[in-house]
């Protein structure tokens, strides 16, 4: 399952397009801005590409609040791109000469000149401060005020069946606080909505598998339904676990000691630490010591309604046990938001920034590339080179729609995956045989056909498109020197001449139908009891969980020391015995699992259905040899963990 950010949280995996721009979305470039009069400064991509003349309605109320941020430029924006860039290339001689958090606010951070310019411009225009931190000035006021501050007027546009209020051209500051200022976000109100205090809900209705299974692939051979593809077909497992992800990876004697790993979702579960602890007890994973599972959380949570917020319970149980199966030994902690709107999922982020509270970050959760606009992408990619300049590396999912067609009738990639300066973690299908063997993985990519009623063949067989691994070129970002020369340009340049970054990066694990098995405390279906129970589980937020603890082996073989923003370095091993250069048909024949789902969620009351799920089926993506849409340069091999000893 992958959480979406800004929406409900997906189910369990259980259009217009934006402007290609210079600025922080290609690789070692601020955010960019332009004049537009001797006294204003232009901020690139403040007006969202559906504020179109055709989509106006008029006007926004002079009276109607706005709640806004103004995101702050630092004292060096350039050079803390550049610094980035440099931190992270082994080519360079400032490879790894990381800074501490202090250093990094110290050196590239906003001056409290800068500041008190930015409060004052906006406080004379009317607009009321209410919060300052290190990289933002909050404000609220009335329409007047900001179309006063930021040079614009604030109008109402249609977006689909909805109408939201945006700019109705670029926004602008003062041409003094040009250096002062990356963007601002929040003039435009699609999709965010005033937040309330709110109290978390208990978990949602437990959710279990039906047998039969396979205990590995391939183990129970479903003897009595269809052949597929000409032949019999296993069970789909019952859910793999540590100790064979840790030997499909090449974990070897590696636990992540004396690493540190966050974990960024929103909202928190409150069973964690006991689901957790429960969980590694079953399965033969190492025990939590009492100071190695940390949580950070905000004061009050808002949305919980809009957001779904016990659906994210199950995120952050998935993404804790498996970082704690791969890497056992490592540091975790969890960072959770106060909703899943960009603004709170930004301050989790910038609190592991700010503290520097790990080296690896996983991030299972993103949104469609065409919902994310340029001045966020800018303050995203602000948070991510602080990162990397202080050797934080940030891992996200790449998304469980395929090309996302099927789901919004566009193709397109997911943001932040899309960042050119996070790792974006694609999705394969695992097979892992007797004695923990690693036989085969394919691209994540699912089509499921029922049995018919009589029992004698598969109706529609290989049946619909169900869900697959996120990936694609992207429209808006630029395509970054380190995927020059590896990424063939049939991708690369599928959109623009110059090139943009394709999406993932490296991949592993996905498919719910080879998942991983979780225990979560869940509500019964009485509505009124909880108990702990498991269940199997996929999609790209078990891949970047996986890769983030696999990197979390890495930083330990190469003796501790961080590997930073690590897309570089995954790259300059691309064709080497690191990686398991995956295909979509490994075994050159079409691959298959047979399942049987509650069709409840929870028990045989209501009945199960039998299905057959074709495997390597991704959209339009495919995995071929060589660098690929689906899984990047492909899954860590044997060699991937101890290859890190050397350098």
């Amino acid at each position: 399952m992958r959480s979406n950010r800004a929406t409900v949280r997906a189910g369990v995996s259980m259009a217009a397009t934006l402007p290609m721009i210079a600025g922080a979305l290609a690789l070692g470039i601020p955010a960019a801005h332009a004049a537009d009069s001797p006294a204003r400064d232009t901020l690139a991509g403040t007006k969202p590409a559906w504020a179109t003349p055709t989509a106006d309605r008029g006007a926004a109320s002079d009276s109607a609040q706005v709640t806004a941020r103004v995101y702050l430029a630092g004292r060096d924006a350039a050079g803390l791109a550049a610094y980035a860039k440099a931190v992270s290339d082994p080519h360079s001689k400032a490879y790894g000469k990381y800074l501490s958090a202090r250093q990094a606010q110290a050196r590239f951070g906003a001056t409290a000149a800068q500041v008190a310019a930015v409060k004052s411009w906006l406080t004379a225009a009317g607009l009321k401060v209410t919060q300052v931190t290190r990289h933002y000035v909050a404000v609220t006021g009335d329409v007047a005020a900001a179309e006063k501050a930021f040079g614009t007027q604030l109008h109402n546009f249609a977006k689909g069946t909805k109408t939201y209020r945006a700019p109705a051209h670029a926004a602008s500051v003062p041409a003094a606080l040009a250096d002062a200022v990356l963007t601002v976000t929040g003039l435009d109100n699609a999709p965010h909505k005033a937040s309330h205090d709110d109290q978390l809900p208990p978990p949602e209705t437990v959710f279990r598998n039906a047998g039969p299974f396979s205990s590995y692939y391939g183990s129970n051979i479903a003897s009595t339904l269809p052949d597929a593809y000409g032949h019999k077909i296993p069970y789909a497992v019952k859910g793999y676990t540590g100790k064979q992800l840790r030997a499909a990876y090449g974990a070897g004697t590696r636990t992540g000691k004396g690493v540190r790993v966050a974990i960024t979702d929103a909202y928190a579960s409150p069973t964690i630490a006991f689901d957790a602890a429960t969980y590694a007890k079953k399965h033969g994973d190492a025990a939590w010591r009492s100071d190695q599972l940390h949580q950070v959380l905000p004061k009050n949570y808002t949305k919980t309604k809009e957001c779904g917020a016990a659906g994210w319970y199950g995120e952050e149980t998935l993404d804790v046990e498996a970082v704690h199966a791969v890497a056992p030994a490592a540091d975790v902690t969890y960072v959770g938001a106060a909703s899943c709107y960009d603004d709170d999922l930004l301050d989790s982020l910038g609190k592991i920034v700010d503290h520097h509270l790990a080296d690896i970050v996983s991030n299972s959760w993103g949104d469609i590339e065409a919902n994310q606009t340029p001045d966020l992408a800018a303050a995203y990619d602000q948070v991510f080179q602080l990162g990397a300049v202080e050797g934080i590396g940030f891992y996200f999912s790449s998304g469980d729609n395929g090309d996302e067609v099927a789901n919004t009738g566009t193709k397109q990639v997911d943001t932040p995956a899309n960042s050119a300066w996070v790792t974006a973690v694609g999705g394969t299908s695992l097979a892992v045989g007797k004695d923990n063997t690693y036989l085969w993985e394919t691209g994540w990519g699912t089509e499921k056909a029922v049995l018919s009623s009589d029992g004698g063949s598969w109706t529609a067989f290989p049946g619909a498109f169900t869900s697959g691994a996120g990936g694609g070129t992207s429209r808006t970002v630029a395509e970054p020197s380190y995927q020059k020369g590896v990424v063939p340009d049939s991708l690369a340049k599928a959109y623009h001449a110059a090139g943009n970054r394709v999406v993932p990066d490296i991949a592993a694990i996905a498919d719910p139908n080879t998942g991983f098995l979780v225990g979560q405390t869940q509500t019964l279906p009485d509505g009124k009891a909880q108990a702990y129970s498991e269940y199997r589980i996929g999609g790209t937020s078990l891949a970047a969980p996986v890769i983030a603890a696999v990197q979390a082996l890495a930083q330990e073989a190469r003796g501790g020391r961080p590997i930073g923003f690590a897309n570089p370095v995954i790259y300059a091993r691309y064709g080497s015995k690191a990686y398991h250069d995956v295909t979509d048909n490994p075994t050159g024949s079409g691959l298959a699992v047979a399942r049987v789902d509650f069709v409840n969620g929870y028990d045989a009351t209501g009945g199960t259905t039998t299905s057959v799920r074709s495997l390597g089926k991704d959209s339009s993506l495919k995995a071929v040899k060589g660098y690929d849409d689906v899984t990047g340069v492909g899954t860590p091999a044997n060699g991937y963990v101890e290859s890190y000893r050397r350098r």
